[in-house]
């Protein structure tokens, strides 16, 4: 078994350096591989960049790509515990709503002009806030109309939730005025600026978030029968309740602060690795971050590629993708029934 787990986090690995390097390599203006390994040799023996290439793969592309995988991982590692406490392979901050009202908050902070003192930009505080204000509406409202809180009533909440930040978000633009341009380009999602900066930010959230949730792991084994399982077996089911469902809502506001709205990673990337190493999640959870970096990375690369000059925003294609297997999913989870 532990051959097993050693072979499945190698295989992980050479698939993330494996897009890693396409993400770097390629782009508006491609690099051949040799020459970016120089430049990376070069940077790490402390050399500065000289060449418009190296200016573009060190203070452009790399920290982009960081971000992108270090969202990536977030995103997916947030809709695996939330398709394992809810029982339902449609959940995800996406459909759940969560996504929604972060992007809600940080429009709000930079249509209004909000600044806050201290290393944390406004923006992130802000889509922190609103996201685990979401979860709590929806939550309360799922519970008012279905005592049971069944997963269906809370995801039905989730969508209608979403339209109407949606309406929210589109009111809000209205009245931006000269800043709507970055606003409505911020809300399909785009790491185009990310900075190392950011990428730290990503990097501790990820590592706090991870270690939350496995912890929570056996907890979130036990939530696979049914509640009533998990409660029989001594787990306390409303502390890893909020524990799982703050953690991810805090993960999903952090990722929208600095990328906007990128949807449907944490549904897409779970979903296909539940099929392929099962539904354990002391495996689940660190096979879907490194899955969700993959993802991302590659969708990112597209985005950038394939009508290029022009670039989509990443945003864009994980919706296109996410939207088909929304569907999938949801036709085979009918029929099992």
């Amino acid at each position: 078994m532990r051959k097993h787990h050693i072979c499945l986090h190698l295989i992980c690995l050479l698939s993330v350096f494996a897009a890693f390097l396409l993400s770097v390599c390629f782009g508006s203006v491609a690099v051949p591989l040799s020459e970016t390994m120089s430049v990376f040799y070069n940077a790490l023996r402390g050399s500065r960049p000289v060449s418009s290439t190296a200016s573009i793969l060190l203070l452009i592309r790399l920290p982009r790509v960081i971000c992108v995988a270090l969202t990536g991982a977030c995103l997916s590692l947030c809709g695996t515990a939330m398709q394992g406490l809810l029982r339902n392979p449609l959940a995800d901050g996406s459909t759940l709503g969560v996504s929604s009202g972060a992007s809600l908050g940080a429009v709000l902070s930079l249509a209004l002009g909000i600044t806050l003192p201290g290393p944390f930009p406004a923006t992130m505080v802000s889509a922190m806030l609103f996201s685990c204000l979401s979860l709590f509406l929806i939550l309360t409202l799922a519970y008012v109309l279905d005592r049971s809180l069944a997963t269906t009533s809370i995801i039905l909440i989730g969508v209608i939730f979403s339209m109407f930040t949606s309406a929210l978000i589109s009111l809000a633009i209205a009245f931006a005025g000269e800043k709507i341009k970055s606003i409505t380009f911020w809300t399909l999602g785009s790491l185009s600026g990310a900075t190392y900066t950011q990428a730290g930010t990503l990097a501790l959230a990820l590592v706090i978030g991870t270690i939350v949730l496995m912890c929570n792991c056996d907890e979130l084994n036990a939530f696979a029968v049914d509640e009533e399982n998990a409660l029989h077996i001594g787990v306390d089911v409303q502390r890893v309740k909020l524990t799982v469902l703050i953690t991810a809502a805090l993960l999903i506001g952090v990722c929208v602060s600095i990328g906007g709205s990128i949807a449907f990673v944490g549904l897409v990337v779970p979903h296909m690795l539940r099929l392929v190493i099962g539904p354990d999640h002391h495996r689940l959870i660190p096979a879907s971050i490194y899955g969700g970096a993959v993802f991302l990375m590659l969708s990112d690369l597209a985005g950038r590629t394939l009508l290029s000059p022009i670039e989509l925003p990443i945003g864009v294609v994980t919706s296109l993708i996410g939207a088909i297997t929304f569907v999938v999913i949801f036709y085979h989870t009918r029929k099992a029934r």
